[in-house]
């Protein structure tokens, strides 16, 4: 069978690769943690699913615009004025099926072949792998867990030429669960104000998942305001995950473009969680607050375990639900049968396989030396799957 060139452009998710082969396992009767995946373990809130279903009652089951309804954008731009301090209009925004979708429309929008598309390392998969869709160049700037995973303004400059037509970053970062502070984010603002020509993609999905302080987004910086793609959803904040909704703010050229793009891939997303999103997006936040205590006791287990074990070399996440640890320690050891880890890849299989516990390579994320695991579990689970994790690499050699 003859398929498209296309395909040979960019991987498959390892994130979702590997969700895959631990439901393929568990489906064979192994008892697999799962420790990979991004999705929070909580349920819906109560006063958004019963939005939901009023929208249900109320006939809201046609198409509705390709951006989204009005209203719901019209939510979006004043959630962003009370919890961020930023100004849009709802032309300025578009609403897709999930924040995954809204990155792929901005980068189809935004990127000509052969342009290059500057991204720190780590960052989430799906990244690289759309600028490669698009025909871009990627551009990794390779950042260390010494300084917290975070790229700099003399790094960014250094990267920056006369190509370069993009920036993509998250803040919270998947996987490092770094945390930008304003003067980081003044300091890169400053370096972009030189640079007319450069957008910047600020992925702010786990804006609420933030452990040490208020959120910042770059968008706050007027002068290249204009150039900022801000990113976001309702999936980590919200435990939405399964409803699939994503926003993008943008100035109003760039969201008509990824309106004119959408509408040929899936027109609007779901308009029963348009409805929904409203209450989500102006109800309380009380259980995303008491999601968030559970995920900081979480953290601290999840951190007090990974010191037991012995060469693996991890900071504290000041945001986001992974730990993101160096364990290349491990590469060159044997297991049981004589075959050697050579890399995370090797390493993530081996503990699948034999211990029954599913993390994610960090390979895909452009850090080869670490794997990220998530603790967006219950803490039973985790520490099982922690005591799993421990055995298996006790009994490598």
């Amino acid at each position: 069978m003859h398929l498209s060139s296309l395909l040979t452009r960019f991987n498959e998710p390892e994130t979702l690769k590997m969700a895959k082969l631990g439901r393929e396992l568990k489906a064979s009767g192994a008892d697999v943690t799962d420790l990979s995946l991004g999705e929070p373990d909580f349920d819906t809130p109560q006063h958004i699913k019963e939005a939901a279903k009023k929208a249900i009652d109320d006939n809201y089951s046609h198409y509705t615009p390709v951006a989204g309804y009005a209203d719901v954008r019209q939510a979006v731009c004043d959630k962003l004025k009370r919890e961020n301090g930023l100004e849009y209009e709802p032309a300025q925004i578009v609403l897709s099926t999930g924040a995954k979708q809204c990155i792929a429309n901005a980068v189809l929008a935004i990127v000509d072949k052969d342009d290059e598309v500057i991204i720190p390392t780590p960052y989430w998969v799906t990244y690289s792998e759309i600028v490669r869709l698009a025909g871009g160049k990627v551009c990794l700037v390779k950042t260390t867990l010494e300084n917290g995973f975070k790229i700099t303004a003399s790094q960014l400059e250094s990267a920056i030429n006369e190509k370069t037509r993009l920036f993509m970053f998250s803040s919270p970062c998947n996987p490092s669960g770094a945390v930008y502070s304003k003067a980081e984010l003044a300091a890169l603002a400053e370096v972009f104000k030189k640079h007319p020509q450069v957008y910047i993609m600020s992925d702010e999905i786990y804006e609420h998942i933030n452990y040490d302080g208020t959120h910042e987004s770059i968008a706050q910086f007027n002068e290249i305001k204009n150039r900022v793609i801000l990113i976001n959803g309702l999936s980590k904040a919200y435990a939405m995950t399964g409803w699939r909704l994503g926003y993008m703010a943008c100035n109003k050229e760039i969201a008509a473009a990824c309106e004119k793009l959408q509408g040929q891939f899936t027109s609007a997303t779901c308009s029963i969680s348009q409805r929904a999103a409203i209450a989500a997006l102006t109800g309380t936040m009380e259980p995303t607050e008491k999601m968030l205590e559970e995920f900081r006791t979480r953290r601290a287990t999840v951190l007090s375990l990974i010191k037991e074990i012995p060469g693996i070399k991890c900071s504290e996440p000041p945001g986001a639900f992974y730990i993101f640890p160096d364990v290349s320690s491990y590469f060159g050891k044997k297991k049981q049968n004589g075959e050697t880890i050579a890399d995370a890849d090797d390493l993530c299989m081996y503990l699948l396989h034999d211990a029954h516990v599913s993390t994610v390579s960090g390979k895909g994320f452009g850090e080869p030396a670490c794997i990220r695991i998530s603790f967006a579990n219950s803490l039973q689970n985790i520490e099982k799957g922690f005591a799993k994790i421990k055995k298996a690499l006790a009994s490598l050699q």
